[in-house]
């Protein structure tokens, strides 16, 4: 299966990149792409996106990669594969750019309308921008249709392996419940969870959690690991455990970044960008819809993980 689903989406998105390129309008798109506007970093709520958009894409905060992690050998080279894997993942979301915004280039230029005004993220990216470049091919359009949602559904399936393995993973460990039980009631909880989506406001509410938990919700996660590794589990002891095993060795500038740098960025961001929000409600929605569906998520997700880690420290101790 991995050998078809892990190539898969590199294959298509060459031949999308490769199509929407020359498409006309599609220079108009790159342009915009590859343009800066340096008036946007002075904005606290881009910086809080870009963090939760790269913690999301490198699976952080979100307890996958301590998953996984304990299934690999005491020896893993732990630094070579945290460099490959946000180069890879960087040069791959770089790469896929060129495919989007020359579809969005041809798609303005078909409307007659500036870039910036067809440019827009979520559903829409899936289902309408590539989905235009595939009806654009000179060549089996309709096969490479059936190859792109077949290969968006095993990537959302994936996608969801890891999601659970993060939470299943812990409780499988802390309860000695057997590990497919453990899995069939988390997914049974998130389906009946995502009922809610599916109602005639569900793809409301869907936006202002996917904002808070994608934004708030990891970079807070982010900015608690930084504090805890860095200051109580200590940075120096914890960069020589990951010298010990591998090829690239890290320097003092890493205790530097996970006990200062990193954490005070994070913390300014996320203060900042709290204070925009509580002035500006996301999305236009009522204020207290972004606290229900918003902070009320955060919280609830914060007060569930205290509630299991106080049960199962108790457990420990009997």
């Amino acid at each position: 299966v991995v050998l078809i689903t892990v190539p898969l989406p590199l294959i298509c998105l060459i031949i999308l990149a490769i199509r929407g390129l020359t498409l006309p309008g599609a220079i108009d798109g790159i342009t915009y792409y590859l343009q800066p506007d340096f008036s946007k970093l002075s904005n606290p709520r881009v910086w809080l996106a870009a963090y939760g958009q790269i913690l999301f894409s490198l699976s952080l905060g979100q307890a996958v990669l301590l998953a996984y992690a304990s299934y690999l050998p005491g020896d893993a080279d732990i630094a070579n594969n945290a460099f490959l894997t946000g180069f890879i993942n960087c040069g791959f979301s770089f790469f896929a750019g060129f495919a989007v915004f020359s579809a969005l280039g041809f798609l303005a230029y078909q409307i007659g309308v500036p870039v910036q005004d067809v440019v827009k993220s979520g559903p829409d990216l899936a289902f309408v921008t590539y989905p235009t470049i595939i009806s654009q091919l000179p060549f089996w359009a309709p096969f490479f249709g059936v190859v792109f949602f077949v290969m968006l559904l095993t990537l959302g399936i994936d996608s969801a392996f890891a999601l659970v393995e993060g939470f299943a993973t812990p409780l499988k460990d802390a309860t000695g419940i057997r590990h497919t039980r453990v899995v069939l009631w988390l997914c049974i909880t998130g389906l009946a969870i995502g009922i809610l989506y599916t109602t005639r406001g569900g793809f409301h509410w869907l936006d202002i959690v996917d904002k808070y938990v994608s934004d708030f919700g990891l970079v807070t996660i982010a900015l608690a690991e930084c504090v805890v590794v860095g200051w109580f589990f200590g940075a120096k002891r914890f960069r020589e455990e990951i010298n010990d095993t591998s090829e690239i060795r890290i320097g003092v500038w890493w205790d530097i970044c996970i006990t200062v740098i990193t954490p005070l960025v994070l913390g300014v961001t996320l203060i900042l960008s709290l204070v925009i929000g509580i002035r500006q409600p996301y999305g236009g929605y009522p204020q207290w819809a972004n606290w229900v569906g918003g902070w009320g998520m955060i919280i609830l997700a914060i007060l569930i993980s205290v509630f299991l880690g106080m049960k199962f420290k108790r457990k420990e101790t009997e």
